[in-house]
């Protein structure tokens, strides 16, 4: 035999008497490892859903208080109270001569009433939607997003005004009205002067 052939066969034996030992499982050792598999699967299951219910209970939290209610005019009058530290969004139709607009610094102050209930409202801003008008002979539905001040008077920090219909118009226009975006009719206060509303 060569060289080489003895040191094969010498590799062979040395790897063979280090050769791991295999043990025989048996059926009680099988049961534990299963059992404590299934425990921690449970302990993980459990800890997903108290995750799952945490996350819930912050979603339906802070949807609580970011919530805007819709709500007219005078079902904001009617739940004053309850409304008052919220964010609410009130719709009713611009009264008649309350329009006022001051320069500086820029504030629009007003009334819209639903049903017999009237509030006044207060914009403390330069822009208003072109249909924002006073207009004689036509009603202007005005939609309001802000909070009621312990004052009673409703912070709007949003307006939106109704346009009147391309049917309207085209009637106002045969009449030759021009339209509520053409006409500025409101009551422009001096700096300085007090707005009363």
């Amino acid at each position: 035999m060569s060289k080489l052939d003895e040191e094969l066969a010498e590799a062979v034996e040395q790897s063979q008497a280090h050769a791991p030992v295999e043990t025989p499982v048996t059926a009680g050792a099988s049961s534990l490892e299963s059992g404590g598999a299934s425990t921690r699967n449970l302990g993980l299951l459990a800890a997903l859903l108290v995750m799952g219910g945490a996350i819930l209970w912050l979603v339906f939290t802070s949807v609580d208080k970011a919530a805007i209610y819709s709500k007219g005019v005078d079902e904001l009058v009617a739940e004053k109270t309850k409304l008052a530290d919220r964010s609410v969004r009130v719709e009713g139709t611009l009264v008649k001569g309350t329009l006022k607009r001051r320069d500086e610094p820029c504030e629009y102050r007003f009334s819209i009433a639903k049903n017999g209930a009237e509030i006044d409202v207060r914009f403390p801003q330069c822009v208003v939607p072109d249909t924002f008008r006073d207009v004689p002979g036509m009603d202007v539905t005005v939609t309001a997003e802000g909070k009621l001040n312990e004052a009673g008077h409703f912070d709007a920090n949003h307006i939106m005004a109704k346009c009147p219909s391309k049917y309207e118009m085209k009637e106002r226009q045969q009449r030759g009205e021009k339209a509520p975006h053409e006409e500025i009719t409101s009551n422009t206060v001096a700096p300085g002067d007090s707005l009363t509303n």
